[in-house]
């Protein structure tokens, strides 16, 4: 269903196919329209002695980079909720300054859980701050030069980036500064920011490149809503979220084909930007037993020269505004728009608010994943280092203690930090003569060198999940460091030991971590049950599909070992798994499955052995397993092994 115009000035003339009877929009567009631009009900109730928001007031306090949750661990039958808010800020391109970085450490031990989460889209998350905190805690992000206007909500997201830092190569510079200025140009303009959370006063703020500012301004044949505080936006702002990216030929580390769009730099053969490659209509998000719903690839869009680049993304924008879904919210993202019109008509439209016709999309070369772990020269002189954080999540536990070596690093070297897509970070502008110095921070506090990270650890993600996000259905964050360790324990008994590949989980079928791209992907469908996705590419350049609605995970070492044996005695020279997954065929892979017999008991069968514990052991080791959703005997297990390891 899509609706006909609500938002534009002067909306572009439309056939009856693409203006069918306008249905009753749903709620929410209401919620904004009544919004005053993002104020109310924020303001007033922020201002009231309550412990949470209202229902409207969330979906507004979305906008400002703010969800409300509890701590479901927390939840006790006949008393309130344990309502916390979580925070995310928002970083083009995930450039975050030392001083911001530090002012997040203080707020997470003052205000949060005492952590701090790196996103999947180059942002920080901090988790559990009380609604009494909140405006204590935005107005110190924001006079700290940070922002979260925007990270959440019915508008563009965080505008991803390549996160390398290399100064040598011109195309990664305007990657980065392009980031920032698509970023700049589909800010929300709305005074009501920082009326509510700095009680009126103007953050201090970068300047926005000229060209910026006349395009925020240009009409554009409709692109721009004449006499509102929003010009690109108008009053009820986006059907859905909008996510961009902007990258280098060849270098995937956006996750490029996930995005609404994203842009590739081209330059000549001097290394002059001429202009950008544009993709657009992916998404991860999809809803459990709703075939409307499904995850999307980008489509090839076509070629745009600099000069231009601020319109088109104007009239892409504009495009998605006035003709995305506003009925149906699970319906409302661009990629069911270019679905449901096809690439030519979606184009065709689009041009008509460019005012001119996309250029042919250039050819490029194969595209890679990079995470870029480890050190790196910058091209001027300087090094970058990339730091694995697991899951994202910078916190003190036991001998890893990631939260104090950072905090130390950037006590120290006030160095700059670009996040990436992939839930790490990269400490930038590093003195070479200081390189020793920040190794043995790392290494001190139990932080392991890029060379010394298992392979199936390094390149996997998870979403948060349980106990914090209210859409999971099962955990994720929690329990995906054991279920990485029962695979790789699979792969050493088939001779497997050295294989690697992208696994990519979430607690729910939303796909925050993009499972969906992954060459295997746990995507929550009940209590300790998974959705089994396979066939996805190293390169992140092809959709996964799903091979099982339902998979307990006690029953994932006789799931997956037929499998990765399948795997070992039919993969071609250097394929990796999810190439022989999707070359194979999921019927070639259920026959092999149903017929193969192990040499052994998975590690998850029937146990011969039985080892006594004390009564209090017992007790802890019961509720670790109910806390983090798995068997005591999976805990037992891996803490024994890791012992003997040791």
């Amino acid at each position: 269903m899509v609706q006909a115009p609500i938002s534009s000035g002067k909306p572009v003339q439309a056939n009856q196919a693409e203006t069918p009877l306008v249905k009753k929009v749903s709620r929410l567009e209401g919620i904004k329209e009544r919004s005053q631009f993002l104020r109310e009900p924020v303001a007033t109730e922020l201002a009231q002695d309550t412990t949470h928001f209202t229902e409207d007031g969330i979906q507004i306090l979305k906008f400002h980079g703010s969800y409300q949750q509890d701590n479901r661990d927390n939840r006790v039958k006949g008393q309130e909720k344990d309502y916390r808010m979580m925070l995310r800020t928002r970083n083009p391109g995930g450039l975050v300054s030392p001083e911001l970085y530090l002012t997040l450490d203080e707020l997470s031990d003052t205000y949060g859980y005492g952590n701090i989460r790196a996103t999947t889209r180059q942002a920080f998350q901090l988790h559990g701050i009380l609604k009494k905190d909140l405006k204590a805690t935005m107005a110190a992000i924001i006079r700290s030069m940070g922002s979260t206007l925007g990270a959440c909500g019915d508008l563009n997201r965080n505008v991803m980036a390549v996160p390398a830092p290399i100064k040598d190569k011109p195309e990664y510079v305007y990657a980065r500064e392009y980031a920032t200025r698509i970023a700049d140009l589909l800010t929300p303009q709305t005074p009501a920011y920082y009326e509510i959370w700095l009680d009126g006063e103007k953050a201090v703020s970068g300047e926005e490149h000229p060209d910026v500012v006349a395009a925020r301004q240009r009409n554009g044949n409709g692109t721009i809503v004449h006499d509102s505080v929003e010009p690109i936006y108008g009053t009820h702002y986006m059907p859905r979220k909008f996510k961009c990216s902007v990258t280098v030929p060849g270098d995937n580390s956006v996750d490029a084909y996930t995005q609404d769009v994203t842009l590739v730099v081209i330059v000549d053969e001097n290394k002059e930007l001429l202009g950008f490659n544009v993709l657009a209509g992916g998404g991860m998000g999809r809803t459990h037993n709703k075939e409307t719903t499904f995850a999307r690839i980008a489509d090839e869009i076509g070629y745009v020269a600099k000069e231009d680049i601020y319109d088109l993304m104007k009239a892409i924008v504009a495009t998605q505004r006035d003709y995305g879904d506003r009925v149906q919210r699970r319906h409302a993202r661009m990629k069911y728009l270019i679905n449901d019109w096809g690439v030519e008509k979606f184009r065709t439209k689009v041009e008509e608010y460019f005012g001119k016709k996309l250029k042919p999309y250039k050819a490029l070369p194969e595209w890679k994943f990079y995470d870029y772990l480890g050190w790196h020269e910058q091209g001027d002189g300087k090094l970058f280092l990339g730091v694995h954080i697991e899951n994202g999540r910078i916190h003190d536990r036991g001998d890893f203690k990631i939260k104090s070596a950072l905090k130390e690093i950037e006590l120290r070297y006030r160095l700059p930090i670009s996040l990436t897509s992939n839930q790490s970070l990269l400490l930038t502008e590093i003195d070479p003569a200081h390189k020793d110095e920040i190794d043995h921070i790392l290494r001190s506090n139990g932080i392991d060198a890029e060379d010394q990270i298992n392979l199936l650890h390094r390149y996997s993600m998870a979403c948060p999940a349980l106990p914090t996000c209210g859409l999971a259905v099962t955990e994720s964050e929690r329990v995906i460091p054991s279920i990485l360790d029962r695979i790789q324990a699979l792969l050493n008994k088939l001779g497997l030991k050295q294989e690697h590949f992208v696994i990519r989980m979430t607690g729910c079928p939303n796909g925050c971590a993009r499972p969906y791209m992954a060459e295997l992907g746990f995507v929550g469908s009940a209590p300790n049950s998974y959705q089994l996705w396979l066939g996805g590419s190293p390169n992140q350049t092809r959709l996964a599909q799903p091979y099982m609605q339902k998979m307990n995970i006690d029953d994932l070492e006789t799931t997956l070992e037929p499998m990765f044996a399948f795997f070992k005695k039919g993969r071609q020279a250097s394929e990796s798994f999810g190439d022989f997954c999707d070359r194979i065929g999921f019927e070639a892979i259920r026959n092999f499955s149903a017929s193969y017999v192990p040499a052994k008991k998975a590690a998850s069968g029937r146990r011969k052995h039985r080892v006594g514990i004390s009564g209090d052991v017992y007790l802890k080791l019961k509720e670790a397993a109910t806390t983090q959703g798995v068997s005591m005997a999976q805990i037992a297990e891996s803490a024994i092994a890791a012992y003997l390891k040791e």
